[in-house]
């Protein structure tokens, strides 16, 4: 027979109830936080970031981007600030957030200006970095849910890179001195790509930093991580102690010797581990924008691969549930939508075509891409040809083997992307120069 409570024993219960309450973690329900090496929402559930880096502080007025982005598929955009020492200053953080909420992204908050400190003279120290947040405080409190908190961008280069321990410790007990309860974000050393394993040495040394347990680690991926085994053995090192970690910035394997991001997106949604590419557009190397000029009905090679290819955006994110989403905010794609309109009648079986693309250009240079799609029977290997009639050369290429005679130019698939299924494509990408015309040659396939 169920008892009912006396006055005395509900009152009991209530005040340990209260104490209970009242011991529960600062964390606890302060909006994104870590479980483990799980950054979860204030509700328990899961939350992988799916996003890409957005210049924010360079082209302030470019705030459509915001939409752009979470168009296409993204869950989260990483917003550059200035502390004003180099870039900024970013006063406009109120504003930024706004535009994530908006458009329902998970908003990451970064300082630029400590990019390459003890290396570059210009650079803003972490200490400094935090100065910045405090004076932004008011913008960013009560948006725990909303907003993560990177303190500084690859914030030690490659001089004195053990300086980086202390330096992140200290700004991390800085931030939490001053009321700060968000998710906070390091970066490694090394531009953040900690070659020297500074950050791996000293993950939990950090951790233990953050009176709150709330800090995540970054590390940016580059041309250190030209091979699958460098990837592999990073990532392991920090799943194997238990350390959350996310990739902050990476590019794309656009020549031989940079990021093997084929490995590095399998791999981050094998472990749900976030990611978030570099970046939308702006670059000065524009190799590394992924739309042409802001214009997302253009991207490029890159934008392509990360938002519609294996394992990219479309493919993997989920929407915070702290704006109702519980699956993809649009269907993945079956197969990558072109950039350039299909051939009106198919190619004949066991065979191919090719069409020639300019993506951008500037004075003098220009970037190409080339779409190659199988016709009605798969194909194991394929070859392109063209002829520049204006002059032009290739300087580099990427996804392609391409040589050149004179005006004539011949591409060969890669060991990985010659086999295409019938009707299925893939592209490759090159940068050329260019005097006085850029004509549109045309191009052939064949399978060799």
């Amino acid at each position: 027979m169920r008892r009912r409570l006396t006055t005395l024993g509900a009152a009991i219960v209530a005040l340990a109830a209260s104490a209970l309450m009242f011991v529960a973690p600062a964390h606890a329900a302060a909006g994104l936080h870590i479980n483990g090496t799980t950054i979860v929402e204030a509700n328990g559930q899961p939350f992988v970031m799916r996003g890409v880096n957005h210049p924010h502080v360079w082209f302030t007025g470019q705030t459509d981007s915001f939409a752009d982005i979470k168009a296409l598929g993204a869950n989260t955009v990483r917003v550059v600030l200035g502390t004003g020492k180099r870039w900024g200053p970013s006063n406009d953080v109120a504003d930024v957030i706004a535009l994530c909420k908006q458009n329902r992204l998970i908003c990451v908050l970064e300082v630029h200006d400590t990019t390459g400190y003890g290396e570059e003279g210009a650079a803003a120290s972490l200490d400094e970095a935090v100065d910045y947040w405090i004076s932004q405080k008011s913008a960013l409190v009560g948006q725990e849910n909303h907003v993560v908190i990177n303190i500084g961008n690859e914030p030690i280069g490659n001089v004195n890179a053990a300086q980086w321990t202390a330096a992140t410790a200290a700004a991390i007990g800085r931030m939490r001195d001053n009321g700060f309860a968000h998710l906070l974000m390091v970066d490694g050393p090394n531009w953040g790509q900690d070659w020297q394993q500074v950050m791996r040495n000293n993950a939990q040394t950090i951790l233990d930093a953050d009176e709150q347990h709330n800090t995540v680690l970054s590390i940016h991926m580059y041309a250190v991580y030209a091979t699958a085994a460098s990837i592999v053995d990073y990532l392991d090192h920090f799943e194997a102690n238990g350390w959350p970690l996310v990739i902050g910035e990476f590019g794309w394997r656009f020549n031989a010797g940079e990021v093997d991001h084929e490995t590095l997106l399998a791999e981050a949604d094998a472990r749900d581990l976030g990611y978030l590419g570099w970046s939308w557009s702006g670059n000065t190397d524009p190799i590394l924008d992924m739309a042409t000029n802001f214009d997302p009905d253009r991207l490029t090679t890159w934008g392509e691969r990360i938002f519609n290819g294996a394992n990219g955006i479309r493919a993997t994110a989920r929407e915070a549930t702290i704006y109702g989403g519980t699956t993809p905010t649009t269907p993945p794609p079956t197969t990558p939508p072109p950039t350039t309109p299909p051939p009106t009648t198919p190619p004949p079986a066991g065979a191919c075509t090719a069409t020639y693309t300019v993506l951008n250009q500037w004075p003098g240079g220009f970037q190409g891409e080339v779409r190659v799609t199988a016709g009605s029977a798969a194909i194991t290997r394929w070859t392109v040809t063209w002829t520049f009639a204006n002059g032009q050369t290739v300087s580099s290429a990427w996804n392609a083997t391409v040589t050149g005679t004179g005006s004539a130019v011949t591409a060969r698939n890669m060991g990985y992307n010659g086999s295409l299924g019938a009707g299925a494509s893939t592209t490759f990408g090159f940068l050329g120069s260019w005097t006085g015309t850029n004509g549109t040659p045309v191009a052939s396939c064949t399978v060799s």
